[in-house]
Formats: C-alpha cells, sequence, structure tokens
C-alpha cells in the first residue's frame, strides 16, 4: 500500500466575534487538517482525529492506520494554540463542518471520531449534540446555536488516552492552596500539596478536603466571570465607540496540583507520579501548563467546572453510536479512573473498555502498544455497522 498525505481546507462558519488574533487566518473562513490515505485504493470510512487547540495535523496514528488500508484525518479547530479565547461550541462547529466535507464532498460512506486526549470531552460533546441537538448558545449567551447547525453524526466514537474535558480535569489539576487570585505564593498549608506536612502518600481526608476546595475555587473564578460580564455590560459606551466592552483576558495560576502527579497510589496502576511537563511544583507554575491565560467567555465554555458542556460524562449517556473507550493503565494526563467512569456513562451495550497495561499518554517508547492501538482503531473502521465487536 501507498500512504499519501494532502492538506484539507475546510470551510467554517464564522464564530460572530472577533476570537482570533490573526486576521488572515480570522478571515479565511477555512480551518486546516491533514488528510492520509492508500493512493492505490482510498477506504470508504475514514477516521477523524481531534482536539480543541491542538495540531493535530501531524498526528501519530495518522500515517500507520493510512498504512493499514484506513483513510484519517488530524484536523486544527479555528483555536490552534488559541485556548486563551476558545469556545467550545465554536470547535463543535469545525468538527461538524470536517465530517460534512469528509462525507458530502470527498465522498466517504462512514466517519470514525477519535477523541484524543483533550479531545475526549470535545468527541463526546458533539456526538450528544449531533444526534439530540439541544445547545441554543455557549454558556455566556453567544453564538452558537447548535440546535440549527445540521451536525451531521459520526457512525463510531472512539476515546483515545482521553479525558472527560477541560472543565473538569482543569479543576482536579486547580492548586486549592491559593487564597489569592493575584499571588499564587499566598498560600493555605493545610491545603497545600507541597507542603511538608501533607506529604504524599495522602490520606482520604486529605483528599477530600482538597477535592472539595478545588471546586470551590473554580466555583468562585466562575462566580467573578460572570459577575464582571454583567458589570460590562451596565458599562456606558464611550461617545467615540461603536460598541461596549464584553470581555476581558485574565490570567489563573496554579492549574498543575492534581494530587495524582504527586502520589501514584491514587489511580493504583502507574510505578511513578509525574506531570506530562516535569515535576509538579514547577509545573503548576509554568505558562505552558493549561489555562493560565484566558477570557471570561472562555472560561464559562471551557473550563467552569458547572458551565462547560464538553463533559463526557454527562454528553455520553445520549449518545447512541457504538463507542470505545482505550487507556493507558500508566497514563498521567487521562486517568484510568476517567475511562472507566466514561465507559460506565455509556447508556447501550454497544461499547469496549481497553485497557492498555502499563502505557503511557503519548506512547513515548512503546511502538508495540501503538501498533496494537492502530490495528484496534483500523478493525473499528471496517467492522460492519451491525455493531459486532471485532
Amino acid at each position: 500500500m501507498s500512504a499519501q498525505r494532502e492538506l484539507l481546507g475546510i470551510p467554517i462558519a464564522s464564530g460572530g466575534r472577533v476570537d482570533i488574533n490573526s486576521g488572515v487566518a480570522r478571515l479565511s473562513g477555512v480551518t486546516w487538517a491533514t488528510h492520509w490515505f492508500d493512493a492505490e485504493r482510498r477506504s470508504d470510512v475514514v477516521v477523524l482525529i481531534v482536539h480543541p487547540a491542538s495540531n493535530f495535523m501531524g498526528h501519530y496514528l495518522l500515517k500507520p492506520l493510512a498504512e493499514a488500508g484506513i483513510s484519517a484525518v488530524g484536523m486544527a479547530t479555528r483555536y490552534l494554540g488559541n485556548d486563551q479565547m476558545l469556545l467550545m461550541e465554536n470547535c463543535v462547529l469545525d468538527i461538524g463542518a470536517a465530517i460534512a466535507h469528509l462525507k458530502n464532498d470527498l465522498g466517504y460512506d462512514r466517519v470514525v471520531l477519535v477523541g484524543n486526549s483533550g479531545g475526549g470531552g470535545l468527541a463526546a460533546m458533539y456526538q450528544s449534540q449531533a444526534e439530540n441537538p439541544t445547545l441554543t448558545s455557549t454558556p455566556a449567551g453567544d453564538f452558537p446555536d447548535l440546535t440549527q447547525a445540521g451536525l451531521i453524526p459520526a457512525d463510531e466514537l472512539v476515546m483515545l488516552m482521553a479525558h472527560p474535558g477541560r472543565g473538569i480535569v482543569y479543576t482536579e489539576s486547580l492548586d486549592a492552596a491559593i487564597v489569592d487570585e493575584a499571588d499564587p505564593f499566598t498560600r493555605d498549608a493545610a491545603l497545600d500539596l507541597y507542603h511538608p506536612e501533607n506529604a504524599a502518600p495522602y490520606s482520604a481526608e486529605f483528599l477530600e478536603r482538597y477535592r472539595a476546595a478545588q471546586i470551590a475555587r473554580n466555583r468562585r473564578i466562575t462566580a467573578w466571570a460572570r459577575a464582571k460580564l454583567d458589570e460590562l455590560a451596565a458599562m456606558p459606551v464611550p461617545a467615540a465607540a461603536t460598541k461596549g466592552v464584553d470581555d476581558l483576558p485574565f490570567v489563573v495560576h496554579g492549574t498543575a496540583a492534581d494530587p495524582r502527579t504527586l502520589d501514584a497510589s491514587i489511580e493504583g496502576t502507574r510505578e511513578k507520579a509525574t506531570t506530562l511537563w516535569g515535576d509538579g511544583w514547577s509545573a503548576n507554575f509554568s505558562p505552558v501548563t493549561l489555562g493560565h491565560a484566558t477570557s471570561l467567555r472562555s472560561w464559562l465554555s471551557q473550563w467552569s467546572y458547572d458551565e462547560s458542556r464538553a463533559n463526557a460524562f454527562t454528553a455520553l449517556p445520549t449518545v447512541s453510536a457504538p463507542v470505545t473507550v482505550i487507556y493507558g493503565t500508566s497514563d498521567d494526563a487521562a486517568f484510568p479512573s476517567h475511562a472507566k467512569r466514561m465507559f460506565e456513562s455509556i447508556s447501550h451495550e454497544r461499547r469496549e473498555l481497553v485497557p492498555l497495561a502499563d502505557v503511557n499518554h503519548y506512547f513515548i517508547g512503546q511502538p508495540e502498544a501503538l501498533a496494537a492501538v492502530r490495528d484496534r482503531i483500523a478493525a473499528l473502521a471496517t467492522r460492519s455497522t451491525t455493531g459486532v465487536t471485532p
């Protein structure tokens, strides 16, 4: 077989807001994807791999799937590298545009939608809204109305090394010890993961208090964001302005403080505790980690524990398509407990839970495990529509 790659420019609907700094990107009216396929015989099914902000155009599964005879597409949403303004509802529009392009323009009969890592909650949200559209706006009341978007459901859904949603996993990583949002080093010692008196392994009592404090901190930020939006709406518009200010950026400190990054015993399947970005203390404050810069409206759509709709735990029960959940027992970003709870939330029997023993989040140094995942997804893509497990 001869694997070939091409660039896809997929037309997308405007989000109705200036939410991308680059006018070139904002006004182009397209989002981009990489299409890998067997040049000698294109399959009638395509695997679409998604994430809200990461660049999946170079995803590690694309070429291997094409070499196995299965077409594969890795896409970038309009928010590539732009978490600060990201609205999950617009990401849903982008996936919908991609699936419509693959089916209507490229002629694929079936689409297997793969939500990888942070794409898990988004893919579940997409499939739920494509099958049973209910959302008429973002949490802040903005466009889009997904009930009018004409979303085409995927034929299969795969949650691959996926967490249930940014609002959930982010809250599980919020530093509960921060008591002053402007100063991450003014800290409550009783809730400080890194304080010598709270050394890992953590007690059940400490973890219960810590998790509750994380949710409380997220809710405080959510309440502040909503109040700030109300304040902006009430501000008078200067004579020189054509409209008022309706969003503001802000900073959140301490976003990589999940106890599981310091205590491997919490999940019980990992040999060591770590983060994707190095040791826990420095990763917690590093600008490279998730969600340090955001806007009021993006916070509600993307990071809010209660208001973000990209939540696999609430979306998957409404999904009727077959769902496969694949997870690594040594994953240090999308934890085994996430996978098991997502699987349990699926309301039908066309589901499968696939554990990968000792496999890490990115399959680093594990080519055999990556090949096994490729083969399983290829089998899902080629099976009949009767729901028989390969």
